[in-house]
């Protein structure tokens, strides 16, 4: 039996519809081995980009395209998404996914590579938004390299914030889960960010750069 706390929380996930080219993506990424942001987490990116009147984005996890979509549907006309992944496959399946939404390509900027290799050669300050869904183990590294890339008033968001249920747990001490755990840790302690916790998807932590 379906407890009201659950009933809540499926209620709020499914008040986000996908449309088919969405639906389409996450389909891939399930097939590719690369989950894809939940609909609830991925709307949120898409009022946060929506909020920020974002221009400039990066993406550290490109999957199939599904975080991308919901960000280039957020963002300004004349925006910029740089998605970084090292899955070569990925990225192409994330292209197509762009295109038949009708982003051009303009719009997007793929990087294929590790993204410890790869953001440290973005601008400091350039950036309003950035989105990490990627290794969990470097969660803390790439929460380094984003407070550097954001401006003031930017946000950063990182998905799998309650890691399947277990981040809660103390008990679990697996690697990944560990890794989550810190993060929030590390946010809730940086004097410069103002962080929110949010129970959609799978977690989304998210914080405002509010000072360098």
């Amino acid at each position: 039996m379906t407890s009201p706390v659950e009933a809540t929380l499926a209620y709020a996930e499914q008040f986000h519809q996908e449309d088919e080219i969405l639906h389409a993506a996450r389909q891939r990424g399930h097939e590719m081995g690369a989950p894809p942001i939940l609909p609830g987490g991925g709307a949120a990116l898409c009022f946060l980009a929506t909020a920020l009147n974002a221009r400039s984005v990066v993406e550290i996890g490109t999957g199939c395209g599904v975080s991308g979509l919901w960000l280039l549907r957020g963002m300004r006309a004349d925006g910029t998404l740089t998605s970084v992944d090292v899955e070569p496959e990925h990225q192409r399946l994330a292209r197509q996914s762009f295109a038949e939404a009708g982003f051009s390509g303009g719009r997007i900027r793929l990087i294929i590579g590790r993204a410890l290799d790869v953001l440290p050669r973005l601008s400091d300050g350039g950036y309003d938004l950035v989105f990490a869904d990627a290794a969990k183990q470097e969660y803390a590294d790439y929460l380094a390299e984003a407070v550097r890339l954001l401006r003031v008033g930017g946000i950063v968001a990182f998905d799998n914030a309650l890691w399947h249920n277990r981040v809660a747990d103390p008990s679990q001490r697996d690697p990944d889960t560990v890794a989550v755990r810190e993060l929030g840790k590390l946010v809730q302690g940086d004097d410069r960010l103002r962080p929110l916790m949010m129970p959609l998807g799978d977690g989304l932590l998210a914080a405002v750069k509010i000072s360098d």
